[in-house]
């Protein structure tokens, strides 16, 4: 059981599908580091290349993790990580920097955290409304030429700050929030990187769980970074089971689980939209790990698309408590 490559925008190639390592911290309750370490191994093991992660996951703390990983086999691994955010977004905490400094401190952290002198990826976490974006990605292009990186990234960017970006330097990916329940940015950012010819990264792809249904209001624990999402809080987590419901009848159309179809769902549109997509779900348990991978044989029919094209209308609450946190709203 494999998951064959893929090549994103600038001739990056990884895996076809990723990990999301923000999984592996204590946003979603405490973790042992040696059950995330042999998840991470096992990730790598059945083909799962891609490992995602920044210095913000818990942190520093997810890069220390990954270097454990890296020590003995980085040259498996496309490796992304991420800066640009200050402070501690699980507590309300949202400052953002991407002045040139702050870009060359924050790559020799990420460097010395992870064990290792190159990234393959390196994405701006989050856009700094004070430093413009081409000045950030001027200062991320040194960084290449530098040998510290080997591609540029961007997360939460908009079509227009994403061509403002192009311009300066290739940009190889965009990471946002994409999924069955989250699709605003269909309407202009994912049309932008096709045109553009940059790869998308759908971080959170099931919809942080709640679209695999193994997620209720008593499996949320008050340590839960959930707990500072709308669609997670008392009024909307009931009332989005129905999106749950709705995927599950196709997954039992096509003899999969809704998590398989939630993934399958993102490669089909990719399609549909020309462009290369690589989800980075993440777990803590190996045995997800497979059910994901295995997503990858998972074929919908045009008609199983456009019932789960639909579900998006049956749910409530923003993705983000924040507007312009992500791109749209700053559309």
């Amino acid at each position: 059981m494999t998951a064959s490559p893929i090549t994103l925008g600038d001739n990056l190639t990884t895996s076809q599908l990723g990990f999301g390592g923000m999984a592996l911290t204590p946003v979603y309750g405490a973790v042992e580091p040696a059950d995330a370490l042999a998840t991470l191994h096992h990730a790598i093991d059945v083909g799962v290349t891609f490992i995602d992660t920044a210095n913000v996951y818990g942190g520093g703390s997810n890069e220390q993790l990954i270097a454990a990983v890296l020590r003995d086999r980085r040259a498996e691994v496309q490796l992304a990580t991420k800066f640009g955010i200050t402070g501690n977004p699980a507590a309300g905490d949202r400052g953002v920097r991407g002045d040139r400094d702050y870009v060359r401190q924050c790559i020799d952290e990420s460097l010395q955290r992870l064990g290792t002198d190159t990234v393959d990826l390196y994405y701006l976490h989050r856009l700094d409304p004070n430093t413009p974006i081409e000045d950030t990605v001027a200062a991320m292009a040194e960084l290449v030429t530098e040998g510290k990186v080997r591609h540029l990234g961007l997360s939460e960017v908009t079509a227009a700050e994403l061509r403002r970006a192009v311009a300066v330097h290739p940009i190889a990916a965009v990471q946002s929030e994409w999924s069955i329940w989250s699709r605003d940015v269909e309407s202009n950012v994912v049309p932008a990187a096709a045109e553009l010819g940059v790869g998308f990264v759908p971080y959170a792809p099931l919809g942080r769980g709640f679209l695999t249904g193994t997620v209720t209001a008593d499996t949320i624990s008050s340590n839960d970074i959930r707990n500072h999402f709308p669609r997670f809080d008392d009024g909307s987590i009931d009332t989005n089971r129905a999106a749950v419901a709705a995927i599950q009848t196709v997954a039992d159309a096509v003899g999969a689980t809704a998590a398989q179809v939630s993934l399958a769902w993102l490669r089909h549109k990719g399609s549909d939209f020309g462009l290369p997509v690589v989800s980075i779900p993440g777990t803590r348990k190996q045995h997800r790990i497979d059910e994901n991978v295995s997503s990858l044989d998972v074929d919908l029919s045009a008609a199983q698309v456009a019932e789960l094209d639909s579900i998006a209308g049956l749910v409530s609450g923003e993705r983000s408590a924040v507007a312009s946190w992500v791109s749209s709203g700053r559309e």
